[in-house]
């Protein structure tokens, strides 16, 4: 798979889509939630400490000017928070110069993987493993599960420049749910639940917007098959690709590479602190 500026682009697209119908679902809980356009990206801000709180989509063909970067900035600091871009690096160089002018810091790097879907494709599960749709009265379990998981990350690899507060990732977690298109998988092993990954199909892509398994049991197949069977189900509802992000070096990486995907491009983490 080549991946050249169009498909960045689209999936870009799709990140920042996401971001946005995150944010409309904070904002029945908090009041100031922000939503700024800025070229063809979106800066989101979705309460204190979120995950949702960045610049998304920036530099893949709409202009901006320096007064929308003035406006983003002003607005971040009237809520006290830093700014964080992630631009990708097909993005138009320029942003990235000028951001590091303006005192932004290269804070760290991520990786976007994709993977070609054709009809048909079928799941392949641990013996063990029991993957299944996330009932609305197992959505509590379901977040637990992957909160107290990404509590516990993975040590493998390039370690994470961020750290939430477990209710700021509750908040998240439960804002993106309410996506278009959102579903999430529950993965249990003796019917007891160890593990939880979510899916999100936008526009023919499938975004896999986070994957956990419990530290206790972690390397008995609960990953690959929550990866498996969100592939099928992503070929069944008619995608052509499916995305993930991963940090660079990641077991998560190391896993989505067992079952095809391959590098598209990553993202460069710039912050400006308050």
């Amino acid at each position: 798979m080549f991946a050249g500026t169009d498909l960045a682009a689209r999936v870009e697209r799709a990140e920042r889509s996401l971001m946005e119908e995150g944010a409309r679902a904070a904002a029945q809980r908090e009041p100031r939630v922000l939503l700024l356009p800025i070229g063809s990206g979106l800066a989101v801000w979705a309460g204190p400490n979120s995950p949702l709180d960045k610049v998304v989509g920036i530099g893949m063909g709409d202009e901006f000017d320096d007064s929308a970067l003035d406006a983003v900035e002003a607005a971040f600091a009237e809520r006290d928070a830093p700014v964080q871009f992630e631009v990708s690096t097909l993005a138009d160089p320029a942003v990235v110069e000028r951001l590091t002018r303006r005192g932004y810091l290269l804070t760290g790097f991520e990786n976007v993987l994709g993977l070609g879907l054709d009809q048909g494709r079928q799941a392949n599960v641990a013996a063990e493993v029991d993957i299944s749709a996330v009932a609305p009265d197992e959505f509590d379990t379901w977040l637990d599960v992957v909160a107290e998981s990404f509590g516990a990350p993975d040590t493998q690899g390039v370690a994470s420049h961020e750290e939430f507060p477990r209710a700021a990732l509750d908040n998240s977690i439960r804002d993106i749910a309410s996506a278009t298109g959102f579903s999430g998988s529950l993965a249990r092993i003796d019917g007891v639940p160890v593990g939880g990954a979510s899916l999100r199909l936008a526009d023919g892509i499938a975004q896999f917007c986070g994957a956990a398994t419990l530290p206790a049991f972690r390397r008995r197949g609960v990953q690959a098959s929550l990866l498996s069977a969100r592939l099928a189900a992503a070929a069944s509802a008619g995608c052509d690709l499916a995305v993930v992000t991963t940090l660079p070096g990641s077991k998560s990486q190391q896993n989505v590479q067992k079952l095809g995907f391959q590098l598209l491009y990553a993202r460069a983490i710039l912050v400006r602190q308050v």
